[in-house]
């Protein structure tokens, strides 16, 4: 397919008319015509009724396939020649995000920022259980959602939730039966929690094993996902925040509240002193949504 006469073809689609579509593209209405009917023969059927000038069945197919052809061509061009210029391309803002990050607050700071600053490009980067600060100090991101909350030289955070935590175990568990009025710190502390690698930060073992637990399952986990589907399989069990049951449904998983755990944050961390506008903006406002949803995130 010649890319002029899929332009030709959306233009007339676009405008309902040949002769405008022909002024749009600086064309003769003759030349449109002809774009139009080589494509028809290509395909080998009619693309536009006539009068009036509408798509036909596989008209209406063909639009959606010439807009994102005639995009990547587009985009291409640029891009190439952004490269011919030697221009570097513009950074983007890298949000990292642990798990489900700061729960109804991730999504909706990021939604935020895309409003507010719609010409910075933004990337979202998972990070796993081991990438408290690592992934910020390594600048492999400008900002992470992240829990627990962290001291660390040069790191400095912003509490956005406070939560109670929960344990995850398998639905054949005889814990799962609490499900409703919750358990006590002295029920789980023997649970079987799933490992973690040796590197990971001392603050993020501390909360998972609630300081004290010892026994361990015979599954490593870097992730929610790894969590999930070892405990389903009755390996092991997990704990999380209250807000890690609303954002992963997970068959033969139960979430049990722990009644006399300390109620423990998440946070959005940044590198201290960073003089990123983006970043600063960012921040400010993920911290007034934290303190707008209040609650609704901590719940």
């Amino acid at each position: 397919m010649d890319l002029r006469r899929l332009s030709s073809f959306l233009a007339v689609v676009e405008e309902g008319h040949f002769g405008r579509a022909a002024a749009r593209l600086f064309l003769s209405p003759a030349a449109v015509t002809g774009h139009v009917q080589q494509l028809e023969r290509e395909f080998g059927t009619p693309l536009l009724e006539r009068n009036p000038v509408a798509p036909t069945p596989a008209g209406r197919r063909l639009v959606s396939h010439a807009r994102t052809l005639l995009a990547a061509a587009n985009a291409a061009m640029d891009d190439v020649a952004e490269a011919a210029q030697g221009t570097p391309p513009e950074r983007p803002l890298r949000v990292g995000v642990m798990g489900h990050g700061s729960a109804e607050v991730t999504p909706t700071a990021v939604s935020a920022f895309r409003r507010a600053r719609p010409d910075v490009p933004l990337s979202l980067v998972q990070l796993d259980f081991t990438e408290h600060c690592s992934a910020l100090r390594e600048d492999r991101v400008d900002v992470a959602f992240v829990r627990p909350l962290i001291r660390s030289e040069g790191i400095e955070v912003d509490v956005l939730t406070t939560e109670q935590r929960i344990v995850v175990v398998p639905a054949a568990s005889s814990l799962a039966d609490a499900a409703r009025e919750g358990v006590r710190r002295a029920d789980i502390i023997d649970l079987p929690y799933l490992r973690v690698p040796p590197h990971t930060p001392r603050p993020f073992t501390d909360y998972l094993y609630f300081d004290a637990a010892e026994r361990r399952g015979p599954d490593y986990a870097l992730t929610p996902h790894d969590c999930l589907t070892s405990i389903a399989a009755g390996r092991g069990a997990g704990s999380a925040l209250k807000s890690f049951a609303r954002f992963y449904s997970w068959p033969g998983t139960v979430y049990v509240p722990v009644l006399d755990a300390p109620w423990a944050h998440s946070v959005l961390a940044t590198r201290a002193g960073d003089r990123n506008p983006e970043v600063r903006i960012f921040r400010a406002l993920t911290v007034a949504l934290a303190r707008e949803l209040g609650p609704a995130a901590s719940r």
